[in-house]
């Protein structure tokens, strides 16, 4: 079943991956566009935020996604970082709320576990995974494959929920 295409989201203050994927009436996942965002150090903290906003509302006018799955924020030893990423975080969530968009977040152990299969696994290993998984010919940016294995996981989710759904549905009807 084929809701449109998903978009995930591996969201930084310096670099933001993304990437677009859909589900083929065949039931194959395509890899509809990727790529990473990167802010200027030259920039200030303000300007980087808004561009940060402006790129990724550009991302969602480009292949109109119909909702965007988000990493949710690792909580860093620094605060300052930690800080920082939860300003950058913001900003994209408020582009893809105000692009009209659903949105689902997950934790890296459930992206992980979902794409590889190991909640602990190794970032080169979710990026071999996402390049098997979706066909790709080659590694991408770690910032990217990142975001396309949040889509995964959200694709992966969806599906489970929509059987548990049937499935209690279909209990509800016996009883």
């Amino acid at each position: 079943m084929n809701h449109g295409p998903v978009m995930g989201i591996d969201p930084g203050s310096v670099a933001t991956g993304y990437g677009v994927i859909e589900t083929m009436a065949t039931g194959k996942v395509s890899v509809i566009g990727a790529g990473v965002i990167r802010t200027s150090s030259q920039r200030s903290f303000p300007e980087r935020l808004k561009h940060l906003y402006d790129s990724l509302c550009e991302v969602i006018s480009d292949y109109s996604p119909s909702c965007a799955a988000f990493e949710q924020v690792f909580v860093a030893r620094n605060a300052g970082s930690a800080l920082k990423l939860g300003h950058a975080r913001a900003a994209l969530l408020m582009a893809a709320i105000n692009n009209g968009l659903d949105i689902y977040e997950y934790s890296a152990l459930e992206v992980k576990r979902a794409v590889v299969g190991y909640g602990r696994a190794e970032k080169r290993q979710v990026q071999e995974m996402v390049t098997l998984i979706l066909r790709i010919d080659r590694l991408l940016p770690s910032d990217a494959s990142d975001a396309l294995a949040v889509a995964l996981c959200h694709i992966q989710s969806s599906k489970l929920n929509r059987v548990l759904g049937m499935e209690i549905g279909r209990e509800k009807r016996a009883t």
